[in-house]
């Protein structure tokens, strides 16, 4: 799931550089955390939220199908 949050944040940026994406296990769910640069953080999250809901979106498309429980936090 990291790989994949980091493959779109970076596509979506003006600095690709300082895209990380950190993933760490809490009870049975997978936290998925995204940092970007401040100045690129309109672009993540998109009018009205709707980059940030498509990017949850896919990644719980992605764990469904590995039967996992994924949260994004966008940080």
């Amino acid at each position: 799931m990291k790989k994949i949050v980091e493959v779109i944040a970076t596509s979506l940026v003006s600095h690709p550089e300082q895209v990380v994406v950190t993933e760490r296990q809490e009870d049975d769910m997978t936290l998925v955390e995204l940092h970007v640069a401040a100045e690129d953080m309109g672009k993540v999250i998109g009018r009205q939220g709707r980059i940030a809901k498509a990017i949850r979106t896919v990644v719980k498309a992605a764990a469904t199908r590995e039967n996992q429980r994924v949260t994004v936090e966008i940080v």
